[in-house]
C-alpha cells in the first residue's frame, strides 16, 4: 500500500496555477448537497440511540475529519478529483437499526470496524473487483431500495404531525426537482428550518460547540456484529465504492488506480470508527459534481474542486457540535421529512436498476420486500434476510434456466 504522498509536481505553485472559481464552487456545491442530503439520518440515529451530545459530536467530527483528510490527501496525490464521503446507505441501515432497537451503538461500531477491515483487505489484495463481481447488481440495488424505502415513507407520515413545515418541504422538493434539482435538498432543509421557526416549533440548541473526539465503547456480541457488518459491507461496495470508481472512469480519470483508493477508505474507516464514525468511502453522486466538465473544462484542473471540498469538510469537523446543535433544534418530524425527501432520488434509481432485468426481477422484489419489512429473526436483521432470500431465489432461477 503506497502512502498518499504528494508527487513533486503537485506543489503549491501548481495549486495556484490550477485553481479556478468554477472548480472551487463545484467543491462547495458538492459538500452542501452531501451534508444536507443525509445529516438528518445521523441526527435521527443519534437520538434513537440516545447518544450524549459528546458522543454525537464525536461521531460527526470523526466522520468529517476522515473524509476531509482522505479527500485532500488522495486528490493531491493523484492530481484527480477523488472525493470521499460517508456511506449514506450504511447510515440508513444504522438509522434503521437504531429505530428498531435491533442493535446497540457499541455493536454498530464493532460492525463498522469489521466492515472496514474487510474493505482494507479487499484494497490491499486487489480483490475488490472480484468480490463485487459476485454480488448481483439487481440484488444490491434492491437491498439499498429496501433500506431506504421506510425513510421515504416516513417523510409523508410526518405530514399530519407538522403539516405546515413538512407540507412546505414537500412542495419545495417537488418544485426543486423540476427547476433546480442540484439545490432541491438544500432548499428543503432551509425551508423546513424557516417554517419550523415561524411556527414556533424550533427547540433550544443542543450539543452546540466545537468538534470533539471521544473514544466510544464497543461490543463483542459476535452474532449481531457480523449480521450488521454484512449489509454494511455489501451496500458500501455496491452503492458507494463501485459507483465512485465508475464516476472517475466516466469523467476521464481512468489513470487513477483503484486499489489504493479502496485501501485508504478502509484504513480511514478503521481509524475513525473508535471515535463513533461509520464507514468512509468513495463519493458517488456528489463525486460527479466535482469531476465533470462543469467544474472545469480542463480535466487536469478539476482536482482543485476536491481540495476546496476537503478544506470545507475539515471546517465542518471543527464545528461539528454547532452543526449538530443547529440540526438537532429542528423538530423530529421535519428531520424525518428531510431524511426521506433527500433519499427519493437514490431510492428511485435503485428501484429502477433492481427491477430492470426481467430475469432477476422476482428475486430483487423479494430482497426489497424482506429488507423493507424491518423483520428481525434469530437476532438477524432484515437486510441480511432480504439478501439471503433474494440470493437463494436468484440462484434457483439460474440453476433451472
Amino acid at each position: 500500500m503506497t502512502a498518499p504522498a504528494a508527487p513533486a509536481s503537485a506543489s503549491l505553485a501548481v495549486l495556484r496555477r490550477d485553481v479556478s472559481v468554477s472548480a472551487v464552487l463545484a467543491g462547495v456545491i458538492a459538500i452542501v448537497v452531501s451534508v444536507a442530503s443525509s445529516i438528518g439520518l445521523l441526527v435521527q440515529a443519534a437520538q434513537d440511540f440516545d447518544l450524549t451530545p459528546v458522543q454525537a459530536a464525536s461521531w460527526l467530527t470523526a466522520s468529517y475529519l476522515a473524509i476531509g483528510v482522505g479527500t485532500l490527501a488522495l486528490s493531491w496525490r493523484f492530481r484527480a478529483p477523488v472525493l470521499l464521503a460517508w456511506s449514506t446507505p450504511g447510515l440508513a441501515v444504522i438509522a434503521g437499526v437504531a429505530a428498531s432497537g435491533q442493535a446497540s451503538f457499541p455493536e454498530v461500531l464493532s460492525a463498522c470496524v469489521v466492515s472496514a477491515a474487510v474493505m482494507t483487505v479487499l484494497g490491499v489484495t486487489g480483490a475488490f473487483g472480484a468480490v463485487t463481481a459476485r454480488i448481483p447488481p439487481a440484488l444490491a440495488n434492491a437491498l439499498l431500495a429496501g433500506v431506504l424505502l421506510p425513510f421515504v415513507l416516513g417523510a409523508f407520515r410526518a405530514l399530519p404531525v407538522a403539516p405546515v413545515a413538512v407540507g412546505g418541504m414537500i412542495v419545495v422538493f417537488l418544485l426543486g426537482r423540476l427547476f433546480f434539482p442540484r439545490w432541491a435538498v438544500p432548499a428543503v432543509l432551509l425551508v423546513g428550518a424557516l417554517l419550523s421557526l415561524l411556527t414556533g416549533q424550533v427547540g433550544g440548541l443542543t450539543g452546540g460547540g466545537p468538534g470533539t473526539l471521544a473514544l466510544q465503547a464497543m461490543s463483542l456480541h459476535l452474532g449481531r456484529v457480523l449480521a450488521l457488518a454484512l449489509p454494511l459491507t455489501v451496500l458500501t461496495l455496491a452503492s458507494q465504492q463501485l459507483p465512485g470508481v465508475a464516476v472517475l472512469r466516466a469523467c476521464g480519470f481512468g489513470r487513477v488506480p483503484t486499489s489504493p483508493l479502496i485501501t485508504w477508505t478502509g484504513v480511514l474507516s478503521l481509524l475513525s470508527a473508535p471515535f463513533g464514525a461509520h464507514t468512509t468511502n468513495l463519493a458517488a453522486i456528489t463525486a460527479a459534481i466535482a469531476a465533470n466538465a462543469e467544474a472545469h473544462p480542463d480535466e487536469d484542473r478539476r482536482w482543485v474542486a476536491c481540495v476546496s471540498a476537503g478544506v470545507l469538510y475539515l471546517l465542518l469537523a471543527a464545528g461539528a457540535g454547532w452543526v449538530l446543535g443547529a440540526v438537532g433544534a429542528i423538530p423530529a418530524p421535519v428531520i424525518a421529512a428531510l431524511a426521506g425527501l433527500s433519499l427519493v432520488g437514490t431510492t428511485l434509481s435503485s428501484l429502477t436498476a433492481a427491477l430492470h432485468d426481467e430475469r432477476t426481477r422476482e428475486a430483487a422484489l423479494l430482497t426489497l420486500a424482506v429488507t423493507a419489512s424491518g423483520v428481525t429473526f434469530l437476532g438477524v436483521g432484515s437486510a441480511v434476510w432480504g439478501l439471503a432470500a433474494g440470493g437463494v431465489l436468484a440462484w434457483a432461477a439460474r440453476t433451472r434456466a
